[in-house]
């Protein structure tokens, strides 16, 4: 399996011109045809903390130790990046038939493209998490050296699901309207929107297990609390990131072959 991956990465790099060109035109679509433009990248987690913020505050006080606006700001954003890239990439393959079928280059090209995209729209709401955070009186620490490889663990994880995505899309059709559904209850099952530190029993221990609710964890604390994240429970999820990325990749590049079979 090594060997083959090592050749599907030489094959991405040979082939870097193709990716960053295909998320830059995307890009451009997207804030070419969108009459609010770049607004577009913050606005869904705006209008979603605003509604979590008003229920929660009214139903229930979590202790977060930080404004809980900004709490749920940040989480949001963050699962924004993940979810929008797993939306498009699910459709990515079935999308360019065209390219499948009539130019040769690696086919993970397109996955990996709708995860840059939504990577660059997380750079964008990011902005409006500098300006909460100016307004809330709180200032970055030294722990925001830190942010690059919460990102990169984020990003791994991301591309590994947006691969399994494309390809289980491609077979089975219905794959990316299922997905929607579980892509929410995840939401919920991820801390999002409320803590899950101090939840016991085995409700708290699925809910850590939870690859994500690590990488969530590691923003706030490097980004709003000034600290790096929980050593063991990052690691974990780095881990988790790094060898389902690799599984996924091998799958995908043994699969290829056969993707012409079922566009």
């Amino acid at each position: 399996m090594l060997p083959r991956l090592r050749d599907a990465i030489a094959e991405l790099v040979a082939h870097r011109g193709l990716l960053t060109e295909l998320t830059r035109t995307d890009l451009l679509l997207r804030y070419k045809q969108a009459v609010m433009g770049v607004a577009w990248a913050f606005f869904m987690p705006v209008v979603n903390t605003i509604v979590f913020v008003a229920v929660f505050n009214r139903t229930a006080r979590y202790d977060t130790g930080i404004p809980y606006p900004l709490f749920v700001y940040c989480g949001l954003l963050t699962w924004q990046f993940s979810a929008s890239a797993w939306r498009v990439a699910a459709g990515s393959l079935t999308g360019n038939i065209a390219l499948i079928t009539k130019v040769q280059f690696p086919r993970e090209v397109l996955p990996f493209s709708a995860v840059l995209v939504a990577l660059v729209d997380f750079a964008v709401g990011a902005v409006l998490l500098a300006a909460l955070m100016a307004y809330y009186g709180l200032s970055p620490t030294p722990a925001l050296l830190f942010l690059p490889v919460v990102v990169a663990v984020h990003v791994l994880l991301t591309m590994a699901i947006a691969l399994t995505l494309a390809m289980a899309n491609l077979y089975y059709r219905d794959v990316k309207y299922l997905w929607e559904i579980l892509v929410l209850a995840w939401m919920f099952a991820s801390p999002v929107v409320y803590p899950i530190d101090r939840m016991d029993g085995t409700i708290g221990a699925l809910l850590r297990a939870n690859p994500m609710a690590p990488i969530l964890d590691a923003y706030r604390d490097v980004v709003l609390f000034g600290r790096l994240p929980n050593a063991m429970p990052f690691a974990m999820a780095s881990i988790v990131a790094v060898v389902a990325l690799g599984l996924a990749w091998a799958v995908f590049d043994a699969a290829e072959l056969t993707f012409a079979e079922y566009v």
